[in-house]
């Protein structure tokens, strides 16, 4: 994978997916039991997914994200990403990996673009950061 991103980047953007996603989780898995890993409740295995398939993901996407493209190719991209996402999660939920108990498909599919956009508003806050961080000096 060509690298576009700096590992501060990378790590800035991962940490911040991962404390979302655990945040998220926490209300909408545990406590509302909307969705959750295997069964209810929390389990060691979940932390596959946590740490292990979240950062890539985050990753892949923002290192390909068309930055100096049109509105159209940057929201295609997204759309794209998310279409993905709800086949990943359907996939899951077959598998047992991953269960619905409220949750929809509809309904992740309407987050999803959000959370891939509250990814990419991330990682231009991190750049920026950067750029100050470098003029101070």
């Amino acid at each position: 994978m060509p690298k576009e991103l700096t590992r501060i980047e990378i790590f800035a953007t991962v940490f911040f997916a991962m404390t979302l996603q655990d945040n998220v989780d926490i209300y909408l898995d545990l406590k509302l039991d909307l969705y959750g890993y295997f069964t209810k409740g929390t389990q060691w295995e979940a932390l596959i997914a946590i740490i292990g398939i979240y950062p890539a993901i985050t990753t892949i996407f923002l290192n390909y994200y068309p930055v100096h493209r049109k509105v159209i190719h940057k929201l295609g991209y997204i759309f794209v990403w998310s279409g993905f996402a709800v086949l990943y999660e359907y996939a899951a939920v077959k598998s047992g990996y991953f269960y619905h108990n409220g949750l929809t498909y509809w309904y992740s599919a309407l987050c999803y673009p959000i959370l891939f956009y509250i990814l990419i508003f991330t990682l231009k806050i991190v750049r920026k950061l950067i750029r100050q961080s470098t003029k101070s000096f």
